[in-house]
């Protein structure tokens, strides 16, 4: 027998559809599909309808909490995808390869591994490409290799497993905090003081469970460190922050987005985030960001050091911020 979550990638599979004739006055309509279609989680048809592929009688309904109309519903699933990843010829920046491990510099805007909304040009298609077979399995069919990640848009050294001796000697490095993590942010505004440790416990936010926030209780502890190493633009009056700075963070933690999280507790939110950057930098800053050409936020993973898994070799990695973040320090310089 096949497996229903996986199918043949030169096959073109026709989205699945499901009926039901519904006549359940009163009753939410997201819980009333649910009982319609037991094979359907009640998220996965609030997903659905969010998408667009409910319809009654013939015409979308996307309102998964309004009351149950009676009609013919339709729900579209569509295509199943392979979810074993494929290689991709990707060209990649290699710092380091040896036949346990691989560092690489990974550009902004490459997810680290295969996720909802980005099923491949991720760095474990081009790491499954770069080294066929030899990548280890442990992390998991859709991450190969990976002991940990870089959001899609932040930038810098990322170091992956070859065999599964040094992705369980690199797992766990990153379990006791023994690896050196160093991050460049441009930020607006600068955090106060100019150097110090920031300690809190970070969690999902209880407000929108798609970010990350800092918690009275709960959640995980979240260290980092930080330095203003460099300060932009003259306040507008006496003792206000700088308009922008440049600021080095290091990792205790390495928590979900734990710098964009902290940096933003710190009033100082990293420039370009469109998730934690609430608030809008000054006028030239924002100038700044679109003569820069900057899409995201300016967080660069600059240093990773760690003692190598399987030789024991200290290894350090230390790469510059890429063109955007350049240009756009370059910039605000001048301000």
């Amino acid at each position: 027998m096949s497996d229903p979550d996986l199918i043949d990638d030169e096959e073109e599979t026709a989205a699945e559809r499901l009926e039901a004739r519904l006549d359940a006055p009163g009753v939410r309509l997201d819980k009333a599909l649910a009982a319609a279609f037991p094979t359907l989680s009640r998220a996965r048809l609030q997903a659905l309808l969010a998408e667009g592929a409910v319809a009654r009688d013939g015409a979308p309904v996307t309102n998964g909490s309004a009351k149950a109309q009676p009609g013919l519903y339709v729900v579209a699933l569509p295509p199943l995808v392979s979810a074993t990843p494929l290689p991709q010829a990707i060209p990649l920046t290699v710092l380091y390869e040896d036949a346990d491990l691989i560092v690489i510099d990974k550009p902004a805007g490459m997810a680290a591994h295969p996720a909802p909304g980005t099923p491949d040009g991720t760095l474990v298609n081009a790491l499954l490409a770069h080294c066929g077979d030899s990548l280890s399995g442990i992390g998991g069919v859709a991450r190969p290799g990976i002991v940990h990640r870089l959001d899609k848009d932040t930038s810098g050294v990322m170091v992956a497993a070859k065999t599964d001796r040094a992705h369980a000697g690199l797992s766990k490095l990153f379990a006791t905090h023994d690896i050196e993590r160093t991050y460049i942010a441009l930020t607006r505004g600068a955090p106060s003081p100019e150097r110090g440790r920031i300690e809190t416990r970070i969690g999902r936010s209880m407000s929108d469970r798609k970010k990350m926030a800092v918690l009275k209780s709960g959640g995980r502890e979240a260290i980092t460190d930080y330095v203003v190493q460099r300060a932009f633009g003259t306040p507008a009056k006496a003792g206000a922050a700088p308009l922008a700075a440049r600021v080095a963070c290091t990792l205790e933690t390495g928590r979900t987005h734990q710098i964009r999280v902290h940096m933003a507790s710190k009033g100082a939110p990293i420039l370009g985030d469109a998730v934690y950057g609430s608030g809008s930098p000054a006028t030239p800053v924002k100038i700044a960001i679109a003569e820069a050409g900057l899409s995201r936020q300016a967080l660069h993973a600059s240093v990773l050091g760690f003692v190598h898994p399987v030789t024991g070799e200290a290894l350090h990695f230390e790469t510059p911020p890429p063109a955007d973040m350049q240009a756009l320090e370059t910039l605000l310089t001048d301000l």
